[in-house]
C-alpha cells in the first residue's frame, strides 16, 4: 500500500495531522491547500505541492478531501480545476469533509461514471484525534472499496465503522454532531453554573468527569475552558454549517430536533460577536457576555 501515491487537499487544523501520519507511514503525499502557507510545514516533512486540486490528483491513486463547506467540496470536485478533471481510472477519491449525504451520493455517480471509486468518511475527534492518530471515521460506499482504504484509515483513526452505500458515513457523522451540540451546552452550563458557586472547577471536573455525566467534550474540551484555550479543534463556523445540513436532513425525515435549534441559535450569537474561528468549547463565552 506505500507505494500508492496519496493526493490530499485540504491542509487545515485536521488535514495537517492526518498527512503527517501518511508521510510517516512512507507514502508519497502531494497536497494542495487553498492557503499554501498552511501547507508549508508539511513540503518541510517531504509532502509534494500541486497548484490545483487537479494537479495533485492527475497521478494519484487515492485523493482524500477535507475542505470546510459544501461549496467548497463541490469545486475541488467539479469545479474548473477540481479533482474530476484528472482523476484517473481506478483510482479512489474520499471525502473526509462533514457535509450534505446528497452531494456524497452526487460525487458517488459522478465517480463511477469516470472509473472512479469514491467514499464518503467524516471524522470526530478533533485536532487531538487527528494529531493521535485515534480518530473516529464514519464510512459510507461500496464494501469493498472500504475494506481496500482500511489499512490507510488505521493510520489515524482508531475507531473505524462502515454505515453502508454512499451518504451513509455522512448521515452516521450528522448523529455524532447532534449529540456534541447539546453535550457542548451540558459541559459550559456545568462550568458557568460551578463558577457562579464559588467552586474549584478542576475539582467539579474531576468529579463529574468519570460518572454518568462523563463525555469526550467534558474530559478534553472542560480543561480547555478553564485554561482560557479556545483555539479551534473544530471551528464553530464549520459547527454551524454541519447543524444546518443535520436540521435540513431532519426536516426531510419530518423530524423535530429542539436540542439542535437550540444549539444552532446559540452558536449563532456566537458568530455575530466575531466567535467564528474559535473552537466549539468558545461556547462558554455564551454564558460571560
Amino acid at each position: 500500500m506505500s507505494q500508492k501515491k496519496i493526493a490530499f487537499i485540504g491542509t487545515g487544523v485536521m488535514g495537517s495531522s492526518i498527512v503527517k501520519h501518511l508521510l510517516k507511514a512512507g507514502f508519497e503525499v502531494t497536497v494542495y491547500n487553498r492557503t499554501k502557507a498552511k501547507a508549508d510545514p508539511l513540503i518541510g516533512l517531504g509532502a509534494l505541492w500541486a497548484d490545483t486540486p487537479a494537479l495533485a490528483s492527475e497521478n494519484a491513486d487515492i485523493i482524500f478531501t477535507m475542505v470546510g463547506f459544501p461549496k467548497d467540496v463541490e469545486e475541488v470536485y467539479f469545479g474548473e480545476h477540481g479533482i474530476f478533471r484528472t482523476a484517473k481510472e481506478g483510482s479512489i477519491v474520499v471525502d473526509m469533509t462533514t457535509s450534505k449525504p446528497s452531494l456524497a451520493k452526487e460525487i458517488y455517480v459522478a465517480a463511477k461514471e469516470r472509473g472512479v471509486r469514491s467514499l464518503d468518511a467524516p471524522v470526530s475527534g478533533g485536532d487531538i484525534g487527528a494529531r493521535n492518530g485515534t480518530l473516529s471515521i464514519m464510512v459510507g460506499g461500496d464494501e469493498e472499496v472500504f475494506k481496500e482504504m482500511l489499512p490507510i484509515f488505521e493510520l489515524f483513526g482508531s475507531n473505524i465503522v462502515y454505515h453502508g452505500g454512499a451518504g451513509a458515513g455522512q448521515h452516521a457523522k450528522m448523529c455524532n454532531q447532534l449529540l456534541v451540540t447539546t453535550n457542548m451546552i451540558g459541559v459550559c452550563e456545568c462550568i458557568a453554573y460551578g463558577m457562579k458557586a464559588g467552586l474549584d472547577l478542576e475539582k467539579v471536573l474531576q468529579s463529574v468527569s468519570t460518572g454518568a455525566a462523563g463525555s469526550w467534550s467534558l474530559s478534553n474540551l472542560g480543561p480547555r475552558i478553564l485554561k482560557g484555550d479556545l483555539d479551534p479543534g473544530f471551528y464553530i463556523k464549520h459547527f454551524i454549517k454541519d447543524m444546518k445540513i443535520a436540521l435540513e436532513e431532519a426536516e426531510k425525515m419530518e423530524l423535530d430536533l429542539p436540542g439542535l435549534k437550540l444549539a444552532k441559535e446559540m452558536y449563532e450569537t456566537l458568530l455575530e460577536k466575531g466567535y467564528g474561528d474559535f473552537g466549539t468549547q468558545a461556547l462558554i463565552k455564551y454564558y460571560q457576555v
